[in-house]
């Protein structure tokens, strides 16, 4: 969320910035600072008269003690009049500030400066590729076929058990997620991150914590029953953690990692496109999240990016890194890196990690501040990224991996495996 003092004290450039997040924030932005200004106007005025019942409280203390009894029964019908009118004043400023806490709602994180200009994915910006798209044999396949032909992943199964996007992963299939989750888990760690295991259930508040409400919440789980969310990420409990916590500056950075399920009803998603395991209702994930010092904060995610860089250089996976336009940006991020893997059999590219800096957006909405060196709270800055996303690199191994004989088993995950082909 926003800082309100930032808007009302910058309205052109929030209204500039938002533009290239294609939205027109004019009309919002001037609701805020009226309503901010409305808010504020209500509280001087009730602070002033608490403060005339306060001097007029002591005064009647004095009469009473003179024996002016008469003057003072006087002033304790004003102070009755004055608590009352302070009384309607206080709910008047409480529903001021919930109406500008859901006007605040509304409105999306900036973008950083160097986010780039546009509307759809094919306009961001491709910065970075590595590794070697292979040259498959004749007769090669994509994974939803190659998971029939080796029995690893059923998807008629999961699809009589829950329905579609709900796979069943069976055999190697099942040891091979596994290994990749283990696999990703001791990477974070090994890079200083700690691991938590988290509940796979938020509460609204936390939801709203992370910016998945009001935002998303037609592609969220929800049971209705207890008012609880299946995650859509690990990132939303993971940040929440920390939702109300004033750290001292010499804690930061915070390297927090966690691999658990991700639930997603991806509503409006046809097509070829989303076959097999390139678009899923539950999927594995793992997470890392960072909390840092606002100083500190973009040279965080530029680490974040090489520690992603290194995990897919050891699985030699072709890969490309790009840096979203406003358009294709989450509504919480300020920056965000997208890592995707080339799948050889589909021809396509396909996204297996995001790494976004939020800036003080999530902070603002948890009260995640820090102490800093003079002794004042300052919100911290939150940053997290998949480490990684399981179902498309899961994809691109065994459609990059195959061979006549079968799929080859990354050398770096066949001690995790236990096998190193998959036949």
């Amino acid at each position: 969320m926003l800082q309100i003092a930032f808007i009302r004290e910058n309205q052109e450039k929030v209204i500039q910035a938002l533009a290239k997040k294609n939205m027109d924030a004019k009309t919002v932005v001037e609701e805020v600072v009226a309503l901010d200004e409305k808010r504020r106007a209500t509280q001087v005025e009730m602070d002033n008269i608490l403060s005339e019942s306060n001097k007029l409280s002591k005064d009647i203390g004095g009469l009473m003690k003179s024996g002016e009894k008469a003057k003072a029964a006087i002033l304790k019908e004003k102070t009755v009049s004055l608590k009352e009118k302070s009384k309607e004043l206080a709910e008047v400023v409480d529903a001021l500030a919930a109406e500008l806490t859901e006007k605040l709602y509304t409105l999306p994180n900036l973008p950083a400066d160097i986010v780039p200009v546009g509307k759809t994915p094919e306009e961001n910006l491709n910065i970075f590729e590595a590794g070697t798209v292979p040259t498959l044999h004749e007769g090669a396949q994509p994974h939803w076929e190659l998971v029939k032909k080796y029995d690893i992943i059923d998807f008629e199964l999961g699809n009589k058990i829950a329905g579609a996007g709900f796979p069943v992963y069976k055999g190697k299939g099942a040891r091979l997620q596994r290994a990749l989750i283990n696999y990703f888990l001791d990477k974070n760690t090994a890079a200083g991150y700690n691991e938590v295991q988290v509940p796979h259930l938020v509460n609204e508040a936390s939801a709203y914590g992370t910016g998945q409400l009001p935002d998303k919440e037609g592609q969220m789980y929800h049971d209705a029953t207890d008012d609880l969310y299946l995650i859509p990420t690990a990132e939303v409990p993971v940040t929440n953690i920390f939702r109300d916590v004033i750290l001292s500056e010499s804690e930061l950075p915070v390297l927090t990692t966690a691999y658990t399920p991700c639930f997603r009803r991806e509503a409006g998603s046809y097509g070829a496109h989303v076959r097999g395991l390139n678009r899923l209702h539950q999927f594995d994930k793992v997470e890392i999240v960072r909390v840092e010092h606002p100083d500190k904060s973009y040279e965080a995610l530029d680490g974040m990016v090489e520690h992603i860089k290194g995990i897919l250089d050891e699985l030699k996976l072709p890969y490309r890194i790009l840096r979203l336009c406003g358009g294709d940006m989450s509504f919480a991020s300020a920056l965000t890196y997208d890592f995707e893997v080339f799948s050889t059999a589909q021809d396509r590219w396909l996204e297996i990690s995001s790494v976004s800096n939020f800036e003080t957006f999530q902070s603002n909405r948890l009260k995640l501040r820090f102490k800093d060196k003079d002794g004042k709270n300052q919100l911290a800055h939150t940053l997290n990224g998949s480490s990684l996303a399981l179902p498309r690199v899961l994809a691109g191994i065994l459609e990059n991996y195959q061979t006549p004989e079968g799929i080859v088993i990354p050398e770096a995950l066949r001690s995790y495996c236990g096998f190193d082909i998959i036949n």
